[in-house]
């Protein structure tokens, strides 16, 4: 189990309604959480960050002066803000506003309201996310595994990458889309033990990447995992044609990932 607890958590949460501010610290203190400083708008939270790093962020999608999605595009570009666990609450839908945010690489999005089994889930991600227990499969040894992660963002593989580091993969080699990611899949396909891929991605997307690999190579064996937040069940049925081993929702959650590697690697 992870060496830290929810309740060791400091968090910061940017809520600019100080109403729901109230709402949400008291959730929090429910869980356990003592450490919670709240702000309501995105420069506040900015200057806090400056001064000391908190375990968690937690934000509204629409704040005074940003997004949240400015909010930790910002952050990610910073020195001490790159490795922070970020949560969204929000009751946004729209896929075009969400996804932005979701290849920034936020921990968990949390529907507003939410409920407490929401909130200790998403919690229980942040602490896999900080204090992570190294996977271990059957057949692979952890510390030898080689992945390629192919995704057009690269808030996205840096975020991939630094779940598969916490989980004991350090062997990582990345791609910026999937035709990049084919060309040096196809230069050494026995250099890899697996592939994480995105789905929208310019240039080849993963279902293309997918098809390459499994009908013009004749590779059916190699895993793949599609990281993704593409919501169509249409498209994600043609992806699951195509010959992907596993998809996986985006946010990228630790526990949910270790659950896929068991099941296609072993």
């Amino acid at each position: 189990m992870p060496t830290l607890n929810i309740s060791e958590l400091s968090i910061l949460l940017v809520e600019p309604s100080p109403t729901q501010l109230k709402v949400i610290i008291k959730h929090l203190e429910h869980e356990g959480i003592t450490s919670i400083e709240g702000v309501t708008t995105g420069t506040e939270a900015l200057n806090n960050i400056s001064r000391y790093a908190p375990d968690l962020i937690m934000s509204s999608m629409y704040l005074p002066d940003m997004t949240a999605t400015e909010l930790v595009t910002t952050i990610r570009q910073s020195t001490a803000g790159q490795n922070i666990p970020f949560m969204l609450i929000s009751s946004e839908t729209d896929f075009k506003a969400l996804d932005p945010i979701r290849q920034a690489g936020v921990v968990a999005i949390l529907p507003k309201p939410f409920s407490h089994t929401d909130l200790g889930r998403a919690l229980t991600s942040t602490i896999e996310f900080i204090a992570p227990e190294e996977i271990s499969l059957e057949h692979y040894d952890t510390e030898t595994l080689r992945v390629l992660v192919v995704d057009d963002s690269l808030m996205a593989r840096k975020h991939i990458t630094r779940v598969l580091n916490n989980m004991g993969i350090t062997h990582i080699t990345t791609a910026n889309d999937g035709r990049q990611g084919v060309e040096i899949f196809n230069a050494n396909e026995d250099a890899f033990d697996l592939i994480v891929t995105d789905y929208n991605m310019p240039v080849m997307d993963g279902q293309e990447l997918i098809q390459f690999i499994r009908k013009k190579m004749g590779n059916t064996f190699i895993p793949i995992l599609m990281v993704t937040s593409e919501g169509n069940g249409t498209r994600l049925n043609n992806v699951q044609q195509s010959g992907v081993s596993a998809i996986c929702d985006k946010p990228f959650d630790p526990q949910t990932v270790k659950e896929m590697l068991f099941r296609v690697m072993n």
